[in-house]
């Protein structure tokens, strides 16, 4: 049986600082010993160049390291997946997640909060875009459904991953070695690999079938609505880390997920907050929350027809801003108004995560 978990989000004060996570340490919240997860959002660019997830991952790592008992080797296994770019109001911050002791377990037979983690087999350059990184990814999400104690994929409502995307030197590599890539822009690679991700995750939780090679960004029909898919530089396999709920285990957290339908849907926020089992009024408002929210993690995606709601947008055409960083900020400033708070994780590059011009929510909230 999984332990009962412990979730706190914290704000990162500056681009090195982990001290509101050595805080909740110090004051008992949590051991460190016991972390198992951490999601966050850092201030860099968000792109194949953003050092800032770096540094805030060692920072993590050192406070872990230093207020616990495990090993260098032991705490870099821990997954810490930080997506880069708060554009807009989003704000920098991390969600943490810990196993408590049975002695300071709520117990309870309702759903509540379960984390699995897993890695899979080491992903090649030339696998990213095609079905064997798919197959690759369902395996590691099931091992992870199996560590988190979780059975009936209806119960898994966040699936956060980060995968490999192509650099110079592993298109290189790949080269060397007689094999193609599916692209050699970089940056491409990072909706590449997200959009792959997705689509593991939707045939491990049965969401579709298996696709084709062709369907790879191009069938946007097909996508899952749990997924939450980054990519970086920092590492040669997937590793996932699924977010459910499971009875019997006890603990005070339970999570919920609904879909964005574009990107000024703030009925999907709301539904997946309701989803995770806050009872809310037909059209609520922020202070119908009641501090009960820890936090929502969001994926979204500029709309491929160039347009939101009938109406024509620039966004794809800007040779100055990337629209990666343009969608972010927009749909960081819907959610920052729903939930009041502007420490939100919201991701770019959805494909194949929820609808077209849109994206999966996910909600944790506080059932205490």
């Amino acid at each position: 049986m999984p332990s009962a978990i412990e979730v706190r989000k914290v704000p990162i004060h500056s681009v090195a600082d982990a001290s509101e996570l050595s805080k909740l340490i110090d004051e008992g919240v949590f051991e460190a010993d016991r972390i198992i997860a951490i999601i966050g959002k850092t201030e860099g660019n968000g792109g194949v160049n953003d050092y800032t997830r770096i540094i805030a991952d060692r920072a993590f790592r050192e406070v872990i390291q230093a207020k616990g008992s495990r090993s260098v080797k032991e705490v870099g296994q821990i997954p810490i997946v930080w997506s880069g770019g708060t554009d807009g109001v989003i704000s920098p911050h991390a969600t943490i997640f810990a196993t408590l002791p049975e002695d300071k377990t709520a117990k309870s037979d309702e759903p509540r909060l379960s984390v699995g983690f897993a890695m899979s087999e080491r992903l090649l350059p030339e696998e990213i875009g095609y079905v064997s990184m798919v197959t690759k990814v369902a395996d590691a999400v099931k091992a992870a459904m199996g560590e988190a104690g979780i059975t009936d994929p209806a119960d898994v409502h966040y699936v956060q991953t980060k995968t490999p995307l192509l650099t110079i030197h592993t298109i290189r590599d790949a080269k060397s070695r007689g094999k193609k890539v599916w692209t050699e822009h970089t940056h491409e690679s990072m909706d590449l690999s997200n959009g792959v991700t997705a689509l593991g995750i939707a045939v491990a939780l049965g969401e579709i079938e298996m696709p084709t090679d062709e369907d790879v960004m191009h069938n946007r029909e097909l996508y899952s609505a749990v997924a939450s898919c980054s990519s970086g530089v920092e590492l040669d396999q997937a590793q996932v880390v699924v977010v459910g709920n499971v009875r019997g285990i006890g603990g005070n957290y339970r999570i919920g997920h609904a879909v964005m339908d574009d990107a000024l849907d703030a009925d999907g926020i709301w539904d997946a907050i309701r989803s995770a089992g806050l009872d809310l009024p037909e059209r609520p408002h922020t202070s119908d929350l009641d501090g009960r929210l820890v936090n929502v993690f969001l994926k979204c995606e500029v709309s491929q027809d160039g347009q939101v709601r009938g109406r024509r947008n620039a966004m794809l055409d800007d040779s100055d801003v990337h629209w990666h960083r343009q969608i972010k900020a927009a749909v960081g400033g819907v959610t920052a108004a729903v939930t009041g708070d502007p420490a939100v994780f919201v991701s770019v590059s959805a494909a194949h995560q929820g609808p077209e011009g849109g994206g999966p929510v996910a909600a944790i909230v506080d059932m205490s």
